[in-house]
């Protein structure tokens, strides 16, 4: 499925972080119940900007939408994103589950993994 990334202003002094990731995430379970499917994967503030940074994974943009407004959330830009999880091995290899059948799936990072480094 898709994943979005929303831009959304947050005042610096007026959020809790925990509370407004909740809040959207409550959003989104409201949403997907009306048939559109939307799921938060991760929430990101930034203070020192007051800008907070949503990943989201959804069937469309217009699903997202709805899930910040019913969070009264405004958002300041949506758009379609491709996030990269970091390697669970050593080896430059990062394994991922399908969302739906939870099958594993290799994602190879780099063809020719990086030799280790000759330390004399």
């Amino acid at each position: 499925m898709p994943e979005f990334l929303v831009e959304t202003y947050a005042a610096r002094d007026a959020v809790n972080i925990t509370t407004l990731a909740a809040d959207i995430a409550l959003a989104a379970d409201q949403v997907s119940e009306q048939g559109a499917p939307v799921r938060l994967l991760h929430t990101i503030f930034v203070p020192e900007d007051e800008t907070c940074f949503c990943l989201f994974e959804s069937s469309s943009a217009g699903a997202v939408r709805e899930a910040m407004t019913r969070a009264r959330l405004r958002s300041e830009r949506i758009t379609q994103a491709v996030s990269v999880r970091p390697p669970e091995t050593g080896r430059g290899v990062a394994i991922s589950t399908d969302s739906k059948t939870r099958q594993p799936h290799n994602h190879s990072m780099r063809r020719n993994p990086v030799p280790p480094r000759n330390r004399s």
